[in-house]
């Protein structure tokens, strides 16, 4: 198998497996509150990471942190976006709730531009737009009067809140990158993730009977392993190769929201979700061909500068 197909092959995976992950919080919304369920996410991916760090003999590497407090803020806002996340999924259809988290990299586009100053040219901009027009077609339905429903409308603020957040997350980790390794990224992660959800303790945490207990851990553990999977199709394979296929979650969580969930599709979902992932390939697209452009500018370069 060569690099490209064997990256193609773990994004997949680690793509299937995120959405299994939210399958199975999903099922678990009734039993417990979402503070929980981040803890048992985070916590239980913790031993994963840890094994996969040793067996890469990474241990080192995987906990030092040259800037602590930027994997404090990393950890602060991502952990608020799961738990918004999580939140959602007790109170919209599987497929809904992945249709609108695709606005996060609309979101990423808008606050490089304000806060890292990356430049916003016309494609982007133009991408950007058409992909908030697509986000607006999925939640036309919870907009209309004759449609409003309390628990939906608040499922949806959460969602796009999630969102938001992850956009901004993924704005601390293009800050991190520059001193912090991946895997100390990844660990910190979970890390300050499993600490900051004990602070919703108070907050109505249940003990889980004994199926969704199971559940809660399964999700933590299968968390952690497509965390590993996708860290390690970028390692050998290029981001605009493998980013597409981020988009593969909407026919994963299409199939397990109607297989498992009974939740059948709406023609504005479908619609909507569609042109939100054609504004991403289009965004996708631009970047490489800047890249390659910045690559020609650059002849002599080695590839770290």
């Amino acid at each position: 198998m060569t690099g490209s197909m064997r990256g193609i092959a773990l994004k997949l995976s680690s793509v299937f497996l995120f959405i299994v992950m939210a399958s199975l919080i999903k099922a678990t919304s009734d039993a417990v509150p979402p503070g929980e369920a981040v803890f048992f996410r985070s916590f239980f991916a913790l031993p994963v990471i840890l094994v996969w760090l040793a067996w890469r003999h990474d241990l080192g590497t995987g906990l030092r942190a040259e800037r602590p407090i930027g994997h404090v803020w990393r950890g602060l806002i991502g952990v608020t976006s799961m738990g918004c996340g999580f939140a959602a999924l007790g109170l919209l259809p599987l497929p809904e709730v992945t249709a609108l988290g695709y606005g996060a990299p609309l979101m990423t586009v808008i606050f490089a531009a304000l806060l890292l100053g990356e430049r916003l040219r016309a494609v982007r901009l133009s991408a950007v737009g058409l992909g908030l027009v697509g986000v607006l077609i999925v939640l036309w339905p919870r907009l209309t009067v004759e449609e409003a429903d309390r628990a939906a409308t608040i499922g949806v603020a959460l969602v796009l809140a999630s969102a938001v957040l992850r956009a901004l997350a993924q704005i601390q980790i293009r800050r991190l990158v520059a001193t912090e390794t991946t895997s100390s990224i990844v660990f910190y992660f979970s890390l300050t993730a499993t600490l900051m959800s004990l602070a919703t303790l108070p907050f109505g945490w249940t003990w889980p009977g004994v199926w969704p207990g199971l559940m809660l851990v399964a999700a933590g553990l299968v968390g952690g392993v497509a965390q590993i999977l996708l860290t390690s199709a970028y390692r050998g394979s290029e981001a605009a190769l493998l980013a597409p296929f981020d988009y593969a979650s909407m026919i994963f969580a299409l199939a397990i929201g109607y297989a498992v969930f009974g939740e059948v599709p709406t023609l504005a979902m479908l619609l909507g979700s569609g042109i939100v992932i054609s504004a991403g390939v289009m965004i996708i697209w631009r970047e490489r061909q800047l890249g390659l452009q910045r690559s020609k500018d650059r002849p002599g370069m080695t590839p770290h500068g």
